[in-house]
């Protein structure tokens, strides 16, 4: 088996902190077999540990070195140590290992029904929308599978998706961040609705326009945030002067106080918005506004060249089957 397929198969591809490239001809025996001999510090006990012959152990270190074009050990009277070439394939293979071996555990689980663990980032709309509704299918089917889901604006999610702290991410790539660094799959346009209490004064029925909400006050994400700023261009093209009161949230339930406690007005996603409509006993309703706010769209994320462990892949193909 490839070494490299192997690991891309995994948790993704792999590359020594030292420069050392694990090449193609690195098969799984030979990185068993240079963790047995940083562990014994001799050629005949790591033979004995892989149950082969010494003879064959030898050939093995001879392939490895042959095709890292490197010497990995140094042979005494007592026994062999590892080079510096040997010592950092070593690190690298230790740490394959047990990374192949975590695979085994999570599949084994996933067949038991006992599941397994998966972190997923998501903005707003299609948390709502998308994420909840493949949660709920897959604890049907997996009741021990543990899920993380963590909503927030989607800077956050990418970077901690890099950081490997997410499996994946249903959100959009920052304008600061290199897209190579992404596998992306647009997956759909968010939508914005404005939300007021029910009996608001401008719950009328009748069409409302932006400026009627100018004297409003108002409840928006942070400044700088993509729904922000889509809303405020609304605002600049129309002419209509921004709103001069305005609490910054990202906490739907601070949004969801302050506007059912007042006449503030807030914009949330489509998906938000339904929810919010015809749940909690109809306590706030939309506003009819003349004009569509449609935001950018958003992606599913993987980190490029990172495939998903057996659990995340699961929420995965649960979040694409509710989009087609």
């Amino acid at each position: 088996m490839d070494i490299v397929s192997t690991t891309r198969n995994s948790r993704g591809s792999h590359r020594d902190e030292d420069g050392l490239l694990l090449r193609s001809g690195l098969k799984l025996a030979h990185m068993r077999m240079i963790v047995a001999l940083a562990d014994s510090g001799s050629v005949s006990a790591a033979a004995a540990t892989l149950n082969v012959s010494q003879p064959a152990a030898s050939r093995m270190i001879g392939e490895m070195e042959a095709i890292v074009a490197a010497p990995l050990l140094e042979r005494h009277a007592r026994g062999v140590s590892l080079t510096s070439y040997g010592h950092a394939l070593a690190r690298r293979a230790r740490s394959i290992l047990i990374e192949l071996r975590e695979v085994d555990r999570e599949i084994a689980d996933l067949r038991s029904g006992k599941g397994g663990s998966v972190s997923l980032g998501a903005v707003t709309a299609p948390a709502v929308s998308l994420a909840m509704p493949a949660i709920r299918e897959l604890r049907e089917l997996y009741p021990r599978l543990q899920i993380n889901i963590q909503v927030e604006a989607s800077p956050v999610l990418a970077r901690e998706l890099l950081a490997s702290r997410l499996d994946f991410a249903i959100a959009r790539i920052p304008d600061d961040l290199n897209p190579r660094l992404f596998d992306s799959r647009v997956i759909g346009i968010e939508k914005a609705k404005l939300v007021v209490r029910r009996g608001h004064p401008l719950a009328t029925g009748r069409k409302v326009s932006l400026a009627d909400t100018a004297g409003f006050d108002w409840v928006l994400q942070a400044e700088g945030s993509l729904l922000r700023r889509t809303i405020e261009q609304h605002f600049l093209r129309r002419d209509v002067s921004l709103p001069e009161r305005v609490l910054n949230t990202s906490s739907l339930l601070l949004t969801l106080v302050s506007i059912t406690q007042s006449d503030a007005i807030a914009a949330t996603s489509v998906d938000v918005a339904e929810f919010l409509t015809t749940g909690l006993a109809a306590a706030v309703e939309t506003l009819p506004l003349d004009v569509d706010i449609e935001v950018q769209p958003y992606s599913l994320l993987t980190a490029h060249n990172r495939l998903l462990s057996p659990a995340a892949q699961l929420l995965h193909d649960a979040i694409l089957r509710r989009i087609r």
